[in-house]
């Protein structure tokens, strides 16, 4: 059904239309009539019509000063103005509004019939695209926890590589790399620094999660993660990574705020943890700051940065240097870890020359640090006197320079060692599989022998072998069998039945059949074209 409202002082004008309109579009039209401009803007408020007929000349108010006022409340309806007079400016005017057509009396049915079907034409796409949004907005409503979600897991277990993460910040909209984690802890009642019945609270927040996500989304823009035995774990994006006093207070506050509401309008108790803004990949440090901060205090909001609880640096301590380091030794490449390690030296030579003795400490703390990084990343195998040396290669270092130099070495040794022993170890690997596959593919071999072989499961040995060879264990197997039984049908003194027995098959017919697929001829076929 469409609204149509007729303005015009002649009656016999508005009876007229109304009645082409009626008789053309039975059934389709609501008709209201109107007779001067401030009748018409009245009625626009309550009938919100969808195709208005306006004439330029009515009393009071025109055409259209009544159109633009008409805008101001109704975006949609498609005007088409009436006049008597062909005149430029009317024209114009009515042009800048928008108005959808502007018609000379006296007008015809046809010419009304054929308007009207365009104004319809275009409510009805108008109609269809807004429907279409409407579809959309509700698909994503229901997609953007689990996308949210995603995000969360992705950033604090590190469990995606860059790219991923940043497929996921495309799809949020988020535009910073920086942000803090609130830790949301829930149960019936708080006691202490516990809270109690978590297991009952969070049955019932699985029901209340939506309700819970819409109150978090009115506070900030943030991204809500999934119910993880009674606590939630929830990215605030923060465009900066220091927050003045006052920011910090606000948070605060906005926090005990927010778990009153809560425990309002879902009848959840809830503590909030908040952590120390942190870069993306380094979420799980500042959402472990956020527990951390509940564990020691017994407020219902809790804020790392009011507790004794994280490391603290004097003013000259350049921890940007470090985390760049650190993010280098895991994340770069060699040549960048190396410029990172020799910035950092430098800064410690520069400004700590009355105290070697701390350069020297700081130099072997960083290092094993490093190689510790290095082994818990598979990178490197530990020897218990590997090390021996390095006490005494740090102590008796007299140049300032040769210590640099050592420093360097050693971060770009564990950055090449992360990244390059982990390949290594999977390609041996491989390697080893191929050499057993060449020379056990005369018998009946399976992947689960092969995998128990090298140690490793079936599954994690599958997908490795397939991204290494871009073949599965299968297809590798029978390539290498088939290319045998080539060699093997050259010689005219070898029976089918022996060559089967060769290469790994006891059935001379499912030999043949896995022949011709992977070759194109059967066995024999393939024996008289060698000839």
């Amino acid at each position: 059904m469409y609204r149509v409202m007729l303005a015009d002082d002649e009656g016999i004008v508005r009876d007229s239309l109304k009645m082409i309109i009626e008789k053309n579009f039975p059934d389709e039209c609501e008709i209201e009539l109107a007779r001067t401009g401030r009748d018409v803007i009245e009625l626009a408020e309550i009938f919100r019509p969808d195709i208005v007929f306006m004439d330029i000349q009515m009393p009071g108010i025109n055409g259209i000063d009544a159109i633009r006022e008409i805008k101001k409340s109704n975006q949609t309806a498609e005007f088409i103005v009436l006049s008597a007079y062909d005149k430029f400016d009317y024209a114009k005017e009515a042009v800048n509004l928008g108005v959808m057509e502007y018609m000379t009396k006296p007008f015809d049915k046809l010419s009304i019939c054929e308007v009207v079907r365009r104004a319809i034409g275009r409510i009805d796409s108008r109609r269809k695209k807004r429907s279409q949004d409407l579809f959309i907005r509700e698909k994503m409503e229901s997609v953007t926890p689990i996308i949210e979600n995603g995000f969360i897991y992705a950033t604090m277990f590190n469990e995606y590589a860059q790219e991923d993460v940043e497929n996921y910040k495309n799809l949020l909209g988020l535009e910073t790399d920086y942000g803090c984690m609130l830790a949301f802890v829930m149960g019936d009642d708080q006691h202490g620094r516990q809270m109690t019945n978590a297991v009952g609270a969070s049955v019932r927040m699985q029901k209340n999660y939506q309700k819970f996500r819409e109150l978090l989304k009115e506070q900030w823009n943030c991204v809500v993660g999934a119910v993880i035995s009674n606590k939630v774990p929830v990215f605030l994006p923060c465009a900066r990574q220091q927050v003045t006093y006052e920011e910090r207070i606000d948070m605060i506050d906005m926090c005990r705020a927010l778990a009153r509401r809560l425990k309002k309008e879902i009848d959840i108790s809830f503590r909030i943890g908040i952590g120390s803004i942190r870069k993306l990949m380094d979420s799980m440090d500042s959402y472990e700051e956020a527990l951390k901060a509940l564990d020691n205090s017994t407020g219902s909001v809790a804020h790392v940065d009011d507790l004794p609880i994280q490391c603290r640096y004097d003013d000259e301590y350049r921890v940007d240097l470090e985390n760049e380091l650190f993010d280098r030794l895991r994340n770069g490449t060699s040549e960048e870890c190396g410029r990172a390690a020799a910035r950092y030296f430098d800064w410690m030579a520069d400004n700590y020359t009355d105290k070697p003795d701390s350069i020297r400490l700081k130099t072997l703390e960083f290092v094993l640090f490093a190689e510790n990084e290095a082994y818990l990343s598979g990178g490197m195998t530990y020897h218990f006197g590997d090390r021996a040396d390095y006490l005494g290669v740090v102590m008796n270092t007299e140049s300032v320079r040769e210590l640099r130099n050592w420093f360097i070495e050693k971060f770009r040794e564990c950055n090449g060692n992360m990244h390059t022993k982990k390949n290594e170890h999977e390609n041996s690997l491989v390697q080893r599989a191929k050499e057993f596959i060449n020379e056990n593919y005369k018998r009946d071999l399976s992947l689960d022998e092969l995998s128990k072989e090298l140690d490793i499961s079936p599954y994690y040995f599958s997908k490795l072998f397939k991204e290494e060879t871009g073949s599965n264990f299968v297809e590798y197997l029978t390539g290498l069998r088939m290319d045998r039984a080539k060699e093997l049908l050259k010689d005219e003194s070898l029976s089918m039945k022996e060559i089967c027995a060769e290469i790994g098959y006891s059935d001379p017919n499912y030999f043949s059949r896995i022949f011709k697929k992977n070759v194109g001829l059967t066995p024999t076929e393939y024996r008289e074209r060698e000839k």
